[in-house]
């Protein structure tokens, strides 16, 4: 009877994983599909409005109004709750990490309420940032409320910023790698069963919503001729030159901020609100994070001029938009530049080096990923999320060999990871951590990591002030104690000072 009891009680561990790991898909895919479908609405309705000022231009006095109310507003939101500014994904990192606590109720309501008015006002930001900050903080109440531990809370934080980017695009395989690759940086059974679970079911609330389609779908792609892949390998490093330059922006836009004196910080997306009026009259179609923009590069969108008219402007305007710390994302807008340079691409070597113009589409699609590489550093999602957008997995080779390529240049170039910067700079800013509160933290010890594989327990450098409780191999639990040696794929449960893990995992990866 003993022996039927402990095999039985072997999967209830995984199982309840499972199951909270659905409860925040479930809750997470409604949050995130409500936040998506008022998106658009709301830039259906700019769009509209704008086409009527070309007949009663009257109406730009009301648009000037509501656009002070707007700015008001927001400033009142991120006074009150500065952790909604921009994308959220620092912040969520930031909570992985242990340097950052956030207040899940008012973040997720402010979060959503905001960035429906940011992003739907059209300036060039992306859903995916607040929709993953949304299902981190369902995950987060999830937790609290089925009264899990610090670890626990971990994982369905991550699992719900899988659920999260799941939501926003019908990309259930890319949500569950952006939550292992870029937001948790380790992999393990029960984190992965977890954000799993919780990334296919907010899929499948999407679904129901928003339909089967792909969310930038561009019909079928012609194959793409091995004897033209050396245009890849081209195309990945243009895609790392504009990555590098994308980030040196990014990472000082806020600073340019400051040298406007006639408005305080939090009052800053007055400057993108007002863009948005010139932008809505002349070119109404370029508004929003840039999804309609991506499917009309590859038929409507096809001169050189306007492809160039359509880099620069959403390369700069998107700059704007994010850089007044309004709460959105930079995934989509940052899609959009990289097709663009794709299609620009494209077309250059169409013209002067008689390749074939049908190519043109796929390499809009290659570059979107590619692009997300040299900024994200995360390859991976990136090719998983722009090959499930499109709708077609059969580009996996070719998309693969330019975001290689864009990997490795970037990498000579110096770019890091791009919310590991906007992290960085988040931290240096007015959000610090609090010490004197203990956690404990999951470290996977990598297989380059020469300072702790094959060793004694007791030989390891260890920072101080911590203590190794547990290890992890496989299935098995170990206890540990001086003589124990560490492998390779060990998980290693370390408690610590709470506003110290992310110290103590650097110096354990031996930076």
């Amino acid at each position: 009877m003993k022996d039927k009891i402990s095999i039985w009680s072997i999967p209830l561990n995984p199982i309840g994983y499972v199951i909270r790991g659905g409860l925040v898909g479930i809750l997470a895919g409604y949050v995130v599909s409500i936040f998506r479908l008022s998106i658009q609405q709301s830039i259906n309705y700019v769009k509209i409005f704008f086409e009527r000022t070309h007949e009663h231009p009257a109406l730009f006095f009301y648009a000037i109004i509501c656009i002070i109310l707007a700015t008001l507003f927001l400033s009142w939101l991120l006074r009150s709750e500065p952790n909604i500014k921009g994308s959220g994904i620092p912040q969520v990192k930031g909570q992985i990490q242990g340097v950052i606590e956030l207040n899940w109720k008012s973040v997720l309501w402010k979060k959503f309420v905001g960035g429906i008015l940011s992003i739907g006002s059209g300036a060039f930001l992306g859903r995916e940032g607040p929709s993953i900050q949304l299902g981190a903080t369902v995950g987060q109440g999830v937790n609290e409320y089925t009264h899990g531990n610090k670890t626990d809370e971990k994982i369905l934080i991550t699992s719900g910023a899988s659920a999260g980017l799941s939501a926003a695009f019908n990309a259930p395989v890319a949500g569950l790698l952006f939550g292992l690759e870029e937001i948790h940086h380790h992999f393990s059974s029960t984190l992965l069963v977890t954000c799993f679970a919780a990334s296919i079911t907010s899929n499948f609330v999407s679904l129901n919503i928003f339909g089967m389609t792909p969310v930038l779908y561009l019909g079928e792609l012609p194959t793409f001729p091995l004897q033209s892949y050396l245009w890849l390998i081209a195309l990945g490093g243009l895609l790392a030159v504009f990555g590098y330059l994308y980030q040196k922006v990014l990472f000082h836009i806020s600073e340019w901020y400051q040298h406007i004196r006639f408005l305080p910080n939090h009052m800053y997306g007055l400057i993108p609100f007002l863009l948005i009026i010139p932008i809505g009259y002349f070119v109404p179609d370029l508004l929003g994070g840039g999804a309609e923009v991506i499917i009309g590069l590859s038929h409507t969108y096809s001169s050189l001029g306007m492809l160039a008219l359509i880099l620069v402007l959403r390369f700069v305007f998107s700059m704007i938009s994010y850089g007044s710390g309004l709460p959105g994302g930079i995934f989509l807008p940052l899609l959009t530049i990289g097709a663009s340079l794709g299609a620009l691409f494209g077309q250059l070597i169409h013209i002067y080096f008689g390749v074939d113009d049908e190519l043109i589409r796929c390499f809009i699609v290659y570059a979107m990923a590619g692009y997300f590489t040299a900024i994200c550093k995360a390859p991976l999602t990136g090719i998983i999320l722009v090959s499930e957008m499109v709708g077609n997995l059969e580009v996996l080779m070719p998309i693969a060999i330019v975001s290689l390529s864009a990997y490795v240049f970037a990498d000579m170039m110096g770019v890091i990871p791009v919310y590991d910067g906007l992290l960085q700079k988040l931290l240096g800013g007015q959000i610090g951590h609090k010490k004197g509160r203990y956690t404990t933290f999951v470290y996977p010890v990598a297989v380059t990591n020469t300072s702790l594989v094959g060793k004694r327990v007791k030989d390891c450098p260890w920072p101080s002030e911590n203590l190794l409780v547990l290890i992890k191999r496989g299935e098995k639990e170990i206890v540990p104690h001086g003589d124990t040696v560490i492998y390779a794929g060990d998980l290693l449960f370390i408690s610590a000072d709470v506003g110290l893990e992310s110290t103590y995992r650097k110096q354990l990866d031996g930076r």
